[in-house]
C-alpha cells in the first residue's frame, strides 16, 4: 500500500493474476486463438456486418476454443462483429478471423448492416452542375 491507501504496483499486479495453478484466458496471445492466421481465409467482415447463428443449438466440434463457443452463443441473437468484439474483450481483426472461420463452417451467418443507397441519377447530376455553373 502507498501512503494515499492506493495498493502498490505490485499488490495490483498479484491481485489480478489468476491463483497459482490456475490457467487465465490473457496469458494466450491472438494468434493462438487465430491458429497463426492474421487475416481472415475466405470472408472478409467489416465491423459493421451484422452476424447471427441460424441454429445456436447446432453442437460445435470439440475442437472448437471457448471464444468460438462464446461467439456461437452470442450471436442467437442479431449482433455486429464490434459488439461481439465488446462483450468478449478481444480486438476486431481477431473476432474477424473467428467469426469468418465459423461462417465457413456454417455456424454463423453474416448480414450487411445497411444498404447502400443507390447513386443519384446522370441526369440529375448534370442539372445540379448546370445550375452551380449559372451561380458564377
Amino acid at each position: 500500500m502507498t501512503g494515499s491507501g492506493e495498493p502498490d504496483h505490485e499488490t495490483r499486479v498479484r491481485a489480478a493474476a489468476p491463483p497459482t495453478g490456475q490457467f487465465s484466458a490473457r496469458a494466450l496471445r491472438p494468434y493462438v486463438i487465430t491458429r497463426g492466421r492474421a487475416r481472415a481465409s475466405r470472408n472478409t467482415v467489416g465491423v459493421e456486418t451484422l452476424l447471427i447463428a441460424p441454429d445456436p443449438t447446432r453442437e460445435l466440434p470439440v475442437t472448437a476454443t471457448r471464444e468460438e463457443r462464446a461467439l456461437v452463443r452470442m450471436c442467437a441473437r442479431l449482433l455486429s462483429l464490434a459488439e461481439a468484439a465488446a462483450h468478449l474483450d478481444l480486438p476486431v481483426s481477431l473476432v474477424s478471423v473467428l467469426a469468418s472461420d465459423l461462417i465457413d463452417a456454417g455456424y454463423l451467418s453474416a448480414r450487411s448492416g445497411t444498404a447502400r443507397p443507390a447513386a443519384p441519377d446522370s441526369s440529375l447530376l448534370q442539372e445540379v452542375l448546370h445550375g452551380l455553373r449559372g451561380i458564377r
